[in-house]
């Protein structure tokens, strides 16, 4: 553990407060917004799992203390001004006390011609695979999948993979593209059957890429 600034140095509101926003270290998703006091940013820094300040009951308390979903501590961030903390965690389950994953699920606004895609992306197809296997759906081609089985989706995904080494070696990007996505869909589909979720994927990509 290294502490690299004086929280002593933090600049909390007349009541001692300084807002706290927790993302997901992995998908970068913002999972939600609390106030901390000093006393929770040092609980946050030694226990390793995110403590806040509970302003309607004026105590500390820890996240996940009542439903089992702890925010594991990675990183502390705080911004230019020294007034708010960006907090990077691993969610132990859902985030929001709505059991979404986010507190922030409802969109006010969207311009979709900037609303690029992210890695967020990979947990909501995710989600719409296991309502499709959870609540099979006629004429769905993820149904079919669950339907015939791990044989039949275990093909797909060695079929799918020759498609891409086809593409790679026709250096073309549309078809490289075109040929990963179908891979990346059936290898979804594969984690549901098997019940691996894709954010056990990304926390491992994380912990070799912070080798």
């Amino acid at each position: 553990m290294e502490i690299k600034f004086d929280i002593d140095k933090l600049c909390y509101d007349k009541n001692g407060l300084i807002p706290a926003v927790v993302q997901n270290s992995v998908t970068l998703k913002v999972l939600m917004v609390g106030y901390m006091n000093k006393e929770s940013v040092e609980k946050t820094i030694s226990t390793g799992t995110v403590w806040f300040y509970s302003r309607s009951r004026n105590t500390l308390w820890n996240k996940g203390e009542t439903s089992g979903n702890f925010l594991k501590t990675v990183k502390i961030a705080v911004d230019c001004d020294s007034d708010c903390l960006l907090v990077y965690a691993i969610p132990l389950g859902p985030t929001c006390h709505t059991n979404n994953e986010s507190c922030f699920f409802t969109d006010i606004y969207i311009n979709e011609e900037n609303n690029s895609a992210n890695l967020g992306m990979l947990e909501d197809l995710y989600k719409i695979i296991e309502d499709r296997k959870q609540n099979p759906k006629e004429g769905s081609y993820t149904t079919y999948l669950f339907d015939k089985g791990i044989d039949k989706i275990l093909k797909k995904v060695g079929e799918e993979t020759s498609e891409v080494i086809i593409a790679a070696k026709n250096d073309s990007v549309n078809e490289i593209v075109y040929e990963t996505s179908d891979l990346i869909y059936h290898t979804m589909v594969m984690l549901s059957d098997r019940g691996v979720k894709p954010c056990l994927i990304l926390d491992e990509l994380y912990k070799r890429f912070h080798k």
